[in-house]
């Protein structure tokens, strides 16, 4: 008699699945629990995952802050301050938002690379 096996759990893109484990080794290589807790909000289901419009990102940060979304950014509203947005996703109205106010968007890893112990980021949801 064959067991069926248990459906997987957890995101099922593999570069996502590849960004949660290398923010894992991340966590526990430079002691930052933030990346920890930046993969626990990428791993949940997608209707749970976060999305955050840039007019939120400019009411809730000050010119020079470091900000990571663990999701998608979104174009509605109006960036007027310069950041750098880490995310996992930008959508087209996103990213020409944030050029147009001189701010610069990256990946998830690129923030780990540039600040591999997390400090001074802030996670907006």
């Amino acid at each position: 008699m064959l067991l069926a096996m248990p459906n997987p759990t957890g995101p099922t893109n593999e570069e996502l699945r590849m960004l949660i484990r290398f923010l894992r080794r991340a966590a526990n290589e430079y002691k930052a629990g933030i990346w920890d807790y930046v993969a626990d909000l990428l791993e949940k289901p997608t209707r749970q995952r976060v999305e955050v419009n840039v007019g939120r990102i400019n009411r809730l940060v000050n010119d020079g802050d470091v900000v990571v979304v663990p999701g998608k950014v979104l174009g509605h509203g109006v960036l007027s301050k310069k950041v750098t947005i880490a995310a996992w996703s930008f959508s087209k109205g996103a990213l020409d938002s944030i050029k147009k106010a001189g701010s610069e968007a990256i990946s998830i890893p690129e923030l780990v690379r540039r600040n591999n112990r997390g400090s001074n980021v802030k996670v907006i949801m």
